[in-house]
């Protein structure tokens, strides 16, 4: 492989994850990030008890995105070869962490009990 291009990272995800699988993940990425950006616009401020709900969750995300990779590609922890692989790893925890602290917010946002908990009240 002499260039990493967008096509050939596509074509790597699908194949690790399924096609089906793989599009279902970005379609859901996608409608998620929408209804994020609405609430935020709907708000017009940060609600600091969703927001910290968010953050106490991030761990649970970390820890189940790392499991659904190593799942998906037949992986072990022991099986990691170097500095590289920890740091893919790290990666796909920190995206997990992030992915679920959003997720939480906005389902908190739009399900979540009416109240108005925005910035400063207590």
């Amino acid at each position: 492989m002499q260039e990493l291009t967008f096509e050939t990272l596509i074509a790597v995800f699908e194949e690790i994850f399924g096609r089906g699988l793989f599009w279902t993940m970005v379609v859901g990425a996608g409608l998620v990030t929408l209804a994020y950006l609405y609430v935020l616009i709907r708000d017009r401020a940060v609600s600091w008890r969703k927001f910290l709900l968010a953050q106490l969750s991030m761990p649970i995300g970390a820890i189940a995105a790392v499991l659904f990779v190593q799942r998906m590609t037949h992986s072990q922890f022991s099986d990691l070869g170097g500095p590289v692989d920890v740091i893919v790893l790290l990666g796909v925890a920190v995206m997990g962490a992030i992915g679920m602290a959003i997720l939480v917010y906005t389902t908190e946002a739009l399900f979540g009990r009416r109240r108005n908990d925005t910035a400063g009240e207590p």
